[in-house]
């Protein structure tokens, strides 16, 4: 199976080099705290009683305890008046993009949630909203002729969102706009962007765009919401694994298979290039408002998909606001509605802390061209997802999960004799040939292999 998957991996290298006119050798590389990071996506608004940058900062200790390394803040700018939803309207609607909503505090108290981020060791993500404004945003009143018209001088939505206007990118002018908003977070000291419905964006803009700001801020991290490989080529680190999150829940529900999973990940192989870090997920803010939450949808399986995340080629994982606390809810997108209790001891907190030791202490689990291989283990039973990890380095992870609601059992196959650590309970235990192995439903395990 590894050497299928690098033939592919090599295929799509050269494809991939003909990419974006404006990167340089300099360029390809990611920053080297990517490489091993674990991104946490927060909802200021829900994130506290008051919904503010100060006070979400007070929360910042926690995180950096749990093994995060990236703060995703999801969009802290004004947000329209005209056609809002809800009490309080959704976040992408922003009205003026270098400006702090003063329902979240002043631009001060985005400096200090920053410089105590940074000072505690973790990096500071933006949302950047680049394909539409509020109806009522300070562009549309300054430059109506950067929007997209129809017919009678309206503005044009996307699909439903009836509170935004869509933007033209072809006007040089709010090409050039966008690229100084991009800089002047950039240049306040923030560590990336997150790029809102990036493949609605053209292609050349990010390309043009990330290459001047990288010019002025080297390694600066851009994550893309989308799932085309071009976004690659167009200098984004990290593009969303949205089949593979849709994957996992028709398994959870029982209308697809291991087998379905296992063509997945062939195929997505040769489509993104080695280089490529693939954002893995269980929920986000989307998923969550209107799927329901990560409990809620995969029901037994959500802690064995999350972990799942943390172990698959090219991941980096995420997690967002609440799961570390066993969130069973859906948080209200357009209204006031606090997470609540922050309690750091449960199942789950435990849980993301040991799959982020995980991650941080096994350099096979990098991203990028920094991951390590990826051997399937054929011959097991069908609802036993098996596979090997490791690296030139000696660094081995076995990762077995059994994606059923059944009880199975299986034979030790030769490739998995050896002794081990259970990275979970931190259990010593070694898996001879022939022995059986028997997982409930749902079970994972994952080893770290004793040299």
């Amino acid at each position: 199976m590894r050497n299928i998957i690098s033939i592919f991996l090599a295929i799509a290298i050269v494809l991939f080099a003909t990419g974006c006119k404006h990167r340089t050798n300099s360029q390809e590389a990611h920053a080297l705290w990517t490489y091993d990071a674990v991104i946490y996506e927060m909802n200021v608004r829900q994130y506290t009683p008051e919904g503010t940058l100060k006070a979400a900062s007070e929360q910042l200790p926690r995180l950096r305890k749990l093994g995060v390394d990236a703060v995703w803040l999801m969009p802290i700018h004004p947000i329209g008046v005209e056609e809002r939803k809800g009490s309080l309207g959704s976040y992408y609607a922003i009205s003026d993009y270098k400006a702090i909503n003063p329902q979240m505090g002043t631009m001060k108290d985005f400096d200090d949630f920053l410089q105590k981020a940074h000072s505690l060791g973790l990096k500071v993500i933006m949302d950047l909203v680049a394909n539409h404004t509020a109806p009522d945003a300070v562009w549309t009143k300054e430059h109506k002729d950067w929007y997209c018209l129809d017919p009678s001088g309206r503005f044009k939505v996307d699909n439903d969102w009836t509170d935004i206007a869509k933007l033209d990118y072809s006007k040089s002018g709010l090409r050039k706009a966008m690229t100084e908003v991009m800089l002047f977070w950039a240049d306040k000291g923030i560590d990336g962007f997150r790029c809102d419905m990036a493949s609605l964006v053209p292609d050349d803009f990010w390309c043009e765009a990330i290459a001047e700001v990288r010019s002025e801020h080297p390694g600066f991290y851009f994550l893309a919401e989308g799932e085309n490989p071009k976004l690659h080529e167009g200098g984004f680190d990290a593009t969303y694994s949205w089949t593979l999150h849709h994957l996992m829940n028709d398994i959870a529900d029982g209308t697809k298979t291991v087998t379905d999973l296992k063509s997945y990940l062939i195929y997505d192989s040769t489509q993104f290039p080695k280089t490529s870090f693939r954002l893995m997920f269980t929920s986000n803010h989307d998923e969550n408002s209107w799927k329901g939450s990560a409990i809620q949808r995969l029901g037994d399986a959500a802690k064995t998909f999350a972990a799942l995340t943390y172990v698959l080629p090219q991941s980096q994982p995420l997690i967002y606001t609440g799961q570390e606390i066993g969130l069973n809810r859906s948080l209200k997108f357009f209204d006031k509605d606090t997470v609540g209790n922050w309690n750091s001891d449960n199942e789950y907190a435990h849980l993301y802390y040991n799959l982020n030791s995980l991650r941080h202490n096994h350099p096979c689990l990098r991203s990028g061209e920094e991951s390590g291989g990826f051997d399937i283990v054929e011959g097991l039973p069908e609802k036993l997802f098996c596979f090997i990890r490791d690296d030139a380095r000696n660094d081995c992870v076995v990762c077995i999960f059994n994606l059923s609601k059944d009880h199975v059992d299986a034979i030790v196959p030769a490739a998995l004799e050896g002794l081990y650590d259970d990275a979970m309970t931190g259990s010593r235990c070694s898996l001879h040939l022939g022995n059986d192995i028997h997982l409930d439903p749902w079970q994972f395990k994952i080893l770290e292999r004793r040299l």
